[in-house]
């Protein structure tokens, strides 16, 4: 699956996928073959950050 450049879109899809299917970040990353550090690295420029107690960014 190829995800979304626009960070909007990007935070939008990543925390949809977090909510419905995956456990945890690591769980989505490993799955969907994405960098971790470059997805947060990603989210973080455009203001988000990642909660591990939620399960989200926000």
């Amino acid at each position: 699956m190829e995800l979304p450049q626009d960070p909007m879109m990007l935070f939008s899809v990543i925390n949809m996928k977090l909510r419905d299917t995956y456990p945890s970040l690591d769980a989505l990353c490993d799955d969907l073959h994405v960098d971790k550090q470059h997805l947060v690295q990603t989210l973080a420029k455009a203001g988000f950050e990642y909660s591990s107690e939620h399960n989200r960014f926000w």
